[in-house]
């Protein structure tokens, strides 16, 4: 099952574990079951700490529990946990073994001291790059509080319980038997839906913070450099964000990031954040801005204030709060979105195979799901508002040799149609004759570009006719000592490298405005 480097990998790691357990697997006859095996069996190969049992009785198969003697663990995995997933197996294994979690001390105890009865159960695809964070922060979970139990199921290999439940999106989270929540979440986030007060007791800690000489608002790769920088002056750093890492966490391949020739977003927000947290900066997660007061006078402090009902107030203020996926905004978007309409191919695409599916969009990002989709589904269907696709050339003529691909240029895509548990079909006008026209279908991406995330600053800072932060050469914005960076400002071609290079720009733009205020 595991190949040789592999099995030397995970070797290494296995050395780690100090607590010996057990893994009990539930196996029926399927090829499946017999791959689950010997992968189970080269685990065990490795280490004298994991014994196996094949004898479970768990109403999935295959599937099998990490069981720690003296410990009531509610740990398992129903599927074969390799792809992204691979590595939610192998933390799992050190987690049960006794090796500590990074996790933050005061969240550990938190996890720890939760109340009640929480039987979670996440669907997640092989292929998805959000699911592993969901998995791994249950499991984590699980090992740290007996009254948390979790079960990671491959929506693929159990296909009648993603029909029962209709889900099309992943990961979806149920919580005892009733949808939790759908996309990306990590412990804090799972934690500030279960654990009732946590966010009131959260907003008071933020309310209680001294003044900061930066502080960061978005997490992404301009808030991250625009804090390293910062940090590196010696001055009081803070960063606050909705969640680390921004929208490069649903970013599958990045290929163009200078001197590292691949990787994946997850992979580089997880280097992004060790190297913010190599400095002393105070980063506070799950902190959505809803407001900003500027300073009254020059040298003053300008205040943010976010959902939660905290609000922070620093000498400097470093605007980063990137984009989001813009949406189409037509009838039957919202009610379907996460039931058909989905804006992520990598990750929910294994869930409509064999099925019918239409793509929004006629760029490099559309162009893309289009290929990917069409190795997994029954037929793709293009829709490009333009009369002409704007993808590269080389992507246009790979999608062009597909056989089970459709292309529609001029056309306004104008309903979202359903009946009413999941997508059925999609309207869209011609722009040419401007006649209606229906494609039955279950699926829709949608990958039609991104809307900056600045309505909360309407009114305060001069936002160009797009909604972008308006910035000059030195990332100043309308309001002194306000600065901006990355994809939510006027700086043209949205990219890691430049958002990284701009949020440099504004920390060194602060530092420059703090010593001569």
């Amino acid at each position: 099952m595991l190949d040789a480097t592999l099995k030397a990998q995970l070797k290494a790691y296995l050395e780690k574990v100090t607590q010996p357990f057990e893994i009990v697997a539930t196996l029926d006859d399927s090829d499946k079951s017999r791959e689950l095996s010997a992968l189970l069996h080269d685990i065990v190969s490795l280490t004298d700490k994991i014994t196996l049992r094949e004898d479970g009785s768990d109403s999935r198969a295959p599937s099998f529990a990490l069981n720690r003697p003296g410990a009531d663990i509610g740990l398992r995995f129903a599927g074969i946990p390799m792809g992204h997933e691979f590595t939610s197996l192998v933390l799992a294994l050190l987690q049960v073994g006794g090796h500590p979690s990074k996790l933050e001390a005061d969240v550990i105890e938190q996890v720890k001291g939760v109340e009640g009865q929480f039987s979670f159960e996440t669907y997640f695809s092989l292929s998805c790059q959000n699911c592993p964070d969901v998995v791994q922060a249950l499991n984590l979970m699980a090992v740290l509080n007996p009254n948390i139990r979790h079960v990671a199921i491959d929506g693929a290999l159990f296909q009648s319980e993603v029909e029962e439940r209709q889900i099309m999106s992943v990961p979806s989270i149920y919580l005892n038997g009733e949808l939790f929540s759908q996309g990306r979440m990590g412990v804090e986030e799972i934690l500030a839906k279960i654990d009732t007060g946590a966010a009131k007791r959260d907003a008071e800690k933020l309310n209680a913070k001294d003044a900061f000489d930066v502080l960061v608002v978005g997490g992404g790769p301009a808030g991250a450099a625009a804090a390293v920088y910062a940090a590196r002056k010696g001055i009081r750093t803070g960063v606050a964000a909705e969640r680390f890492g921004g929208q490069v966490l649903d970013t599958m391949s990045i290929e163009n990031f200078i001197s590292v020739q691949e990787t994946e977003g997850p992979k580089l927000v997880r280097a992004l954040e060790e190297h913010v947290k190599q400095y002393d900066v105070d980063i506070m997660n799950l902190q959505r801005a809803s407001a900003i007061i500027p300073a009254k006078q020059a040298g003053g402090l300008h205040e943010v204030q976010f959902d939660s009902g905290a609000s922070l107030k620093a000498k400097t203020l470093i605007l980063a709060t990137g984009a989001r996926w813009r949406e189409m905004n037509v009838p039957g978007e919202q009610e379907y979105r996460g039931k058909g309409v989905a804006y992520c191919p990598h990750c929910d695409g294994p869930l409509f195979k064999g099925k019918r599916v239409a793509v929004i969009g006629g760029g490099n990002s559309g162009v893309e799901a289009a290929i990917d989709l069409a190795g997994i589904v029954a037929h793709v269907t293009l829709i490009e508002f333009d009369n002409q696709l704007r993808a590269d050339a080389v992507l246009q003529n790979k999608l062009n040799s597909l056989p089970n691909v459709s292309i529609i240029k001029s056309a306004l895509t104008t309903e979202v149609k359903g009946d009413g548990q999941k997508v059925s079909g999609l309207v869209y006008q011609d722009r040419t004759t401007e006649q209606l026209h229906t494609i039955e279908l279950e699926g829709i991406f949608v990958q039609i570009g991104l809307l900056p995330n600045s309505d909360w600053l309407k009114g305060v800072i001069e936002l160009s006719p797009r909604g972008e932060i308006i910035v000059d050469a030195k990332g100043s914005t309308s309001v002194p000592g306000i600065f901006a960076a990355g994809d939510v400002t006027t700086v043209p071609y949205k990219q890691i490298v430049i958002a990284i290079g701009e949020g440099a720009k504004a920390s060194l733009s602060a530092f420059d405005h703090l010593i001569r205020s």
